[in-house]
């Protein structure tokens, strides 16, 4: 039986309308400071957001997202983020802000097993 760790994670969300204060969930962060583990995946409810904001700059969105995906995965295009450990991107992605995208505040854990840790809160919160 393997250890468990300590991990935190955070629901990434799009805010159509920022001045509505109304989200929907797209994606999932994890990390785990001792594993060294960050993954991060989303999927983008395009039908869902055009309900909130027929406007929505829906290409943004998937460009913005991806460079989260390109930051953890520690891509050379990612920038200089790309390159921090995994707690400080984590830390990054996760800082309030006021924009279109947002994280909810982050929530802490133990597991034996991260992978499967994720793909279950990314079942559970997000899809």
């Amino acid at each position: 039986m393997q250890d468990n760790v300590v991990y935190e994670y955070a629901v990434i969300r799009v805010v159509p309308k920022v001045e509505r204060e109304e989200f929907i969930n797209v994606g999932l962060i994890l990390f785990s400071k001792r594993k060294r583990f960050i993954r991060f995946q989303y999927e983008i409810p395009e039908t869902k957001i055009r309900c909130f904001c027929n406007e929505f700059d829906i290409d943004q969105l998937k460009q913005n997202l991806e460079s989260f995906a390109k930051i953890c995965s520690g891509e050379k295009d990612g920038g200089p983020i790309a390159q921090l450990e995994a707690d400080e991107k984590f830390r990054w992605i996760t800082a309030v802000k006021s924009s279109s995208i947002q994280s909810s505040r982050p929530h802490p854990g133990f597991s034996s097993d991260l992978n499967a840790t994720f793909d279950r809160l990314y079942k559970e919160l997000v899809l």
